[in-house]
C-alpha cells in the first residue's frame, strides 16, 4: 500500500495543506504560525507521509479550496473525494450534512442533531465536528452553537479562526449582516 501524499499550498490565510491516499483526501490543514509547524502537525498525525506534487483531483481540491478562502462564495467543495472509511459512522454522517451548508450559512449543533433524528445530541455533533479531519472541506467553521454563539473550532487560532473564515464567506453573525453586506 502506498504511504499518504501531502502537499503544503498558499492560501489568502497562510499556508494550507491536503493529506491524501488511493480514495480521496484523508486530511485538510489549516495554517499554523508557520510552516514548518504546519509540515509537523501532518507529520505527527500521518507519520508515513511523504510530500508530493499534487495532481488532478487534488490540484483541483486545491484550487478550491483557495477560491473559497479568497472570498468565492459560489465555490462549492462537495465534489472533493473524501476518504472517511476510517472514521466512525456518527462522524460520516455529521460531515455528509455539515458538507451541504452553503458558504455564507450557518447551522446550529441542534439543527444538525435533529437532522440526524437525534435532538439530543447535539454535544455529539460538537464532538465529531471538533474531530473533523477535513476543515473548509467539512465546514465546520459553518456550525454554530445555540443561539448564533460561536461555539467552538479546534483548528489553529480556534474561535478567531472560525470567525475569520465566516467573515470570508460573508455569513451574516449575531443576526446581523456580515462585514461585508
Amino acid at each position: 500500500m502506498e504511504p499518504d501524499r501531502y502537499a503544503v499550498f498558499d492560501t489568502p490565510i497562510g499556508a494550507c495543506a491536503v493529506v491524501w491516499a488511493e480514495r480521496g483526501l484523508v486530511g485538510v490543514y489549516l495554517p499554523e504560525d508557520d510552516e514548518p509547524s504546519l509540515r509537523r502537525r501532518i507529520l505527527k498525525r500521518r507519520p508515513d507521509a511523504r510530500e508530493a506534487e499534487p495532481q488532478g483531483a487534488q490540484r483541483e481540491a486545491i484550487a478550491a479550496i483557495v477560491a473559497l478562502l479568497d472570498g468565492a462564495r459560489d465555490d462549492d467543495l462537495s465534489g472533493i473525494a473524501l476518504d472517511m472509511r476510517a472514521l466512525p459512522e456518527f462522524n460520516q454522517r455529521v460531515y455528509a450534512i455539515a458538507r451541504a451548508i452553503p458558504p455564507g450559512q450557518t447551522r446550529t449543533y441542534g439543527e444538525i442533531a435533529a437532522e440526524l433524528g437525534e435532538p439530543l445530541l447535539a454535544r455529539a455533533v460538537g464532538q465529531a465536528l471538533g474531530a473533523n479531519p477535513f476543515p473548509i472541506v467539512v465546514p465546520c467553521h459553518r456550525v454554530m452553537g445555540a443561539g448564533g454563539r460561536a461555539g467552538g473550532f479546534s483548528a489553529p487560532g480556534g474561535v478567531a479562526t472560525k470567525l475569520r473564515l465566516l467573515q470570508i464567506e460573508r455569513a451574516p453573525l449575531g443576526g446581523s449582516p456580515g462585514l461585508f453586506d
